[in-house]
């Protein structure tokens, strides 16, 4: 995974972070028995233990292996089972044959962790430049993977007719819905957009560059479930006119009619699953999993559509991106309620937010060499960019240059919906 930084923290802040970092993740399996962290819902998404040792594996390669003198391996064998696609690294074990990992237990993979973190504190202060920003880079990645930990778990759980909570808690009383979407007029003319060299940013979120807004407004806050039903209602997963090409042959195909995790009642209502199990749907909150397609769709029956990369990125600068509902600790994360403030609300945390963007290299963009340099470019291909941050982000992972991608048929991440419009 490469990254551009003017200068990256060092000394007792880094040492700091990593380790939250890492205890973080163990906290959020701390609940799962060694099945629940070894099954694997679809190809797409991983075993929570794969996560663990994927992360591990991370650190004892690009830092322990290439930096610190005389390290063996703790199993030279997890080389080929946690690597997950550096094509530098050699080979490695199918990703969609993860879930058959019954062995290394979870016991064993935490082991193996604190291993190589104790290996890691002992050589920490004698570690060169090069090796101490690998460290960065490796809080960066574990950040993400335990976004993916949350997403992968709550897909798992979802499987199981039993609807079980990863954490039982009961749900607030849903908040009113929150007034009809405002609109905030965009900036116009000549902006720039990407990172700005302080601080932290992954390779794809540069070079900066000059873009042309054209005039526009985005919407006050994300959608909400209320107005989601609504769409559906109005017979929006029916209707072909709604629809991208791709977008109603994947909704034909596979008889797609709400968002992933919602369940009818049996009543003429809806239920929606979340990681602390089944409830009523909360009418106020953002929509949350659903897919490029629907995104696009639901924009179009209300007249809009949605934000383009750079709107989007310039209306979030100077906001603070570790404000909103993020990820702090173990438990049950989930979007709130919506409420208004006469601004762009709902920027960072709730839901990832879909943009028109697709995922394309900025003008002058490099890879890194290496390994650590195939995170981001060779997937420059058929996916679009969201933008923000969702309520299983670890907070302070996210920023306005931040460019998170996915298929446009995916949807088990949080992924929610912005409207804009053209002025």
């Amino acid at each position: 995974m490469a990254a551009r930084a003017e200068s990256l923290t060092g000394g007792e802040d880094l040492a700091a972070r990593l380790w939250a970092t890492r205890r973080l993740s163990l906290d959020l399996v701390a609940a799962l028995s060694d099945a629940d962290a070894t099954i694997q819902p679809h190809p797409d998404a991983s075993p929570a233990k794969w996560h663990l040792a994927h992360t591990t594996w991370f650190l004892e390669t690009f830092v322990l292996r290439d930096h610190v003198a005389g390290h063996a391996p703790f199993d030279p064998r997890f080389a080929y089972l946690f690597n997950s696609y550096y094509e530098a690294e050699g080979e490695r074990h199918s990703r969609a044959h993860r879930g058959m990992l019954s062995r290394p237990s979870l016991a064993e993979i935490v082991a193996w962790r604190n291993a190589v973190d104790h290996q890691v504190a002992r050589a920490l202060d004698t570690l060169p430049q090069a090796a101490r920003d690998l460290i960065e880079l490796g809080i960066q990645h574990e950040q993400q993977h335990q976004e993916l930990l949350l997403t992968d778990l709550l897909a798992s759980f979802a499987e199981n007719p039993l609807a079980p909570a990863v954490w039982s808690r009961p749900r607030p009383t849903p908040a009113p819905v929150a007034g009809p979407i405002g609109w905030i007029e965009g900036r116009e003319g000549l902006a720039e957009i990407g990172h700005d060299g302080t601080g932290f940013g992954f390779d794809c979120e540069g070079p900066r560059h000059a873009v042309l807004l054209h005039p526009h407004a985005l919407a006050d806050r994300l959608v909400t479930n209320a107005e989601w039903k609504e769409f559906m209602a109005d017979g929006g997963y029916a209707r072909a006119d709604h629809w991208l090409a791709d977008g109603w042959a994947w909704v034909k195909a596979n008889r797609v009619e709400a968002p992933l995790y919602w369940r009818r009642d049996g009543e003429g209502g809806w239920l929606q699953f979340g990681l602390d199990g089944l409830h009523p749907l909360h009418p106020a909150a953002a929509v949350t999993h659903v897919s490029h397609y629907e995104a696009d769709a639901y924009a179009r029956w209300a007249g809009a559509r949605l934000p383009t990369e750079p709107e989007w990125e310039v209306a979030a600068a100077g906001l603070d991106s570790a404000a909103g509902n993020q990820l702090d600790g173990a438990g049950p994360v989930r979007p709130r309620a919506a409420s208004r403030s006469g601004s762009v609300g709902q920027m960072f945390g709730d839901g990832w937010q879909w943009t028109s963007s697709a995922f394309l290299p900025y003008p002058g963009f490099k890879t890194a060499e290496g390994a650590v340099g195939e995170y981001n470019g060779k997937f420059m291909s058929g996916q679009a960019v969201l933008k923000g941050a969702s309520c299983a982000t670890p907070r302070g992972h996210s920023r306005a240059s931040y460019r998170n991608f996915f298929y446009p048929h995916q949807r088990w991440q949080f992924t929610a919906v912005r409207l804009a419009k053209d002025l």
